[in-house]
């Protein structure tokens, strides 16, 4: 037993296991002091001359080569027969834009490629520099020796056949793509994909086929696979009913005599699987039916990949949220694969935008801003792209850049932390009912609070909720949704649980129905936040929150046991000033 920093508490801690070239010059400071042969630490790269006052970041010195391009390039693929061929259309062809340096003749050169939905649906076309990412990689990175691409995925842009939601016709063309760009004679054979959203799953794809050109990844919010996403604890996000049809399928449609190509076989099985997987909370992987297996790229990643990978994702990305990142991490860590993780306390941004970062709302990253702009990124990933794709010597750190929500950063050598404690707060002994009867439905919710914490507390993981539930025999499941806040102050965290799956996890078994009392193991979202001195800890439970939907199944009530069955329990670890660090940020009055 320990005594924390609650008054007048006991708690139980238990210790876990361990054309663009003419314009540059101006974006670029004069640094003729920085030593190329070696890395700045990123604690040290405060005192390095960025330029924090641009709208994204810049490499400490610009590269020597000019920029030539764009080239369009068409790629054809072969699809088998169960992807239907290329029998819809008289070809299957990926479209992409390149950008090459202006080196000497026989420079053999690595490759950086954007690949995604977007060109010229939504944005601009394959040809011209994306706001996204790819006119920030151009001015970058070309300049210092690398080809730039940005890739369409079937059935968008310029590329053919159909739009395939990720789907196997989809993976298939962006391998095809990694292996054109490995083996044309100017290339070194090296290629590394890079992109957010979208974008950022189309490195866990290309990942997938184990494809020997393919040295690094650097998935930005981007999906470790679909129903993953869309779907927690068997819990639904409301765009999990339609998002290949409803979303991502009219991509393709503009009105003219091709628009019948963008129906595929994954098409036409969206319409199916997004309602059956709302009712059922999990894949609907029954006789046959692989359309969400299909789309999850973890698992085979893990088996086939051979190269680094960069992570990257935004603590407060409630559009692709952080458990596409968490457990993951640690997973990949865990398997040998050469990783860094950068996790800021941005949303579904990028790390050096301050123009995106601006907008957060209180208590969903508001407080870290502007900390979390990261104007090192640039040269963070060139460093990165050096050694990974020129096969430098100067290796990048592999550990992970963690930032909390009042904007502190620290160096971390994997998260969450292996020292981490559990702090655990039972239900009537040290967790206070404050309103509420236990009764959970569309009116009525439960507020329960702690004591003060005398110190000041970090609380760095995902906190769980382990409570009893009794699900009234007239239904067979329940839904509830939980707030982690400061008392009268700012949200730090949430989880979100369908009943039928009480056990945690994403499968619940056949026939998937739950009644009577059952002990709900929810599991929060990833969270790494700070609770001041002199606070007490909030948590509501309410039957849905956000943009969650309870299954047709789960209406109705359940009641919740205020019991010592039910226990918050949440990973505590010390950390002091002397572990922070500060990265070159913006200003807005230099802007």
């Amino acid at each position: 037993m320990k005594q924390h920093a609650f008054t007048g508490i006991t708690v139980a801690i238990l210790l876990l296991m361990p054309s663009l070239a003419g314009c540059l010059e101006d974006n670029y400071p004069n640094d003729e002091s920085l030593d190329n042969n070696g890395l700045v630490p990123v604690w040290e790269r405060v005192n390095q001359n960025f330029n924090t006052t641009g709208s994204y970041s810049y490499t400490l010195i610009q590269g020597e080569y000019g920029i030539v391009g764009p080239e369009s390039v068409f790629i054809d693929v072969d699809l088998p027969s169960s992807e239907l061929g290329c029998t819809i259309t008289d070809d299957c062809q990926v479209h992409l834009g390149l950008w090459m340096p202006n080196v000497p003749d026989g420079t053999k050169i690595p490759v950086i490629a954007d690949v995604g939905p977007y060109y010229d649906d939504g944005d601009v076309d394959a040809l011209t520099p994306a706001n996204r990412l790819g006119k920030f990689l151009i001015e970058n990175m070309v300049p210092h020796g690398y080809a730039v691409a940005q890739v369409s995925v079937f059935g968008t842009g310029m590329s053919n056949h159909c739009m395939d939601f990720m789907g196997l016709s989809e993976q298939m063309g962006i391998d095809a793509a990694v292996t054109w760009l490995g083996t044309q004679e100017w290339s070194n054979g090296n290629v590394g994909i890079i992109g957010k959203s979208y974008d950022g799953s189309t490195p866990w794809q290309a990942a997938m086929f184990g494809n020997p050109h393919l040295k690094t990844i650097i998935p930005i919010s981007g999906l470790i696979g679909v129903h993953d996403l869309m779907w927690r604890n068997g819990s639904m996000e409301a765009r999990g009913l339609a998002m290949h049809n409803g979303v991502y399928g009219s991509f393709g449609w503009d009105g003219d005599s091709e628009d019948w190509q963008t129906v595929c076989r994954g098409y036409v099985e969206g319409y199916a699987n997004g309602p059956a997987a709302y009712l059922a909370g999990d894949e609907v992987n029954y006789a046959g039916n692989s359309y969400w297996a299909d789309r999850h790229f973890l698992e085979r990643a893990l088996q086939n990949y051979n190269g680094s990978i960069y992570f990257i994702h935004g603590m407060q990305d409630w559009n692709v949220d952080p458990h596409m990142a968490f457990p993951a991490y640690k997973e990949l860590q865990n398997a040998g694969f050469e990783i860094k993780g950068l996790f800021g306390q941005w949303g579904h941004h990028y790390p050096d935008r301050p123009g995106d970062q601006n907008g957060m709302s209180s208590g969903r990253g508001a407080e870290a801003f502007p900390y979390s702009v990261r104007y090192d990124w640039a040269q963070d990933l060139l460093e990165w792209f050096n050694y990974y794709l020129y096969e430098g010597n100067m290796k990048p750190a592999l550990h992970v850049e963690i930032q909390d929500n009042m904007g502190g950063w620290r160096i971390e050598q994997t998260w969450p932390v292996d020292d981490r404690k559990l702090l655990q707060l039972t239900i009537g002994e040290n967790l206070n009912v404050v309103s509420g009867n236990g009764v959970i439905s569309s009116g009525n919710s439960l507020t329960l609070e702690t004591e003060i914490f005398e110190n000041e507390t970090r609380i760095s993981g995902m906190p769980t909720f382990h409570v009893d539930v009794t699900i009234p025999p007239n239904q067979i499941s329940g839904h509830l949704f939980i707030e982690l806040s400061i008392a009268g102050g700012i949200h730090l965290g949430h989880g979100v649980m369908d009943l039928r799956y009480h056990e945690g996890g994403r499968e619940c078994g056949q026939p998937c129905t739950v009644t009577g009392t059952v002990n709900a193991k929810m599991q929060m979202f990833a969270l790494d936040v700070v609770i001041p001195a002199g606070s007490a800890l909030e948590l509501v439970v309410t039957q849905t929150g956000d943009d969650y939907i309870p299954s047709t199944v789960s209406s109705g009530f359940v009641t919740v046991g205020t019991n010592q069955n039910s226990i918050l329990t949440l990973p505590v670890i010390e950390r002091g000033p002397e572990d922070l660090f500060t990265p070159p940020i913006w200003y807005e009055e230099e802007i």
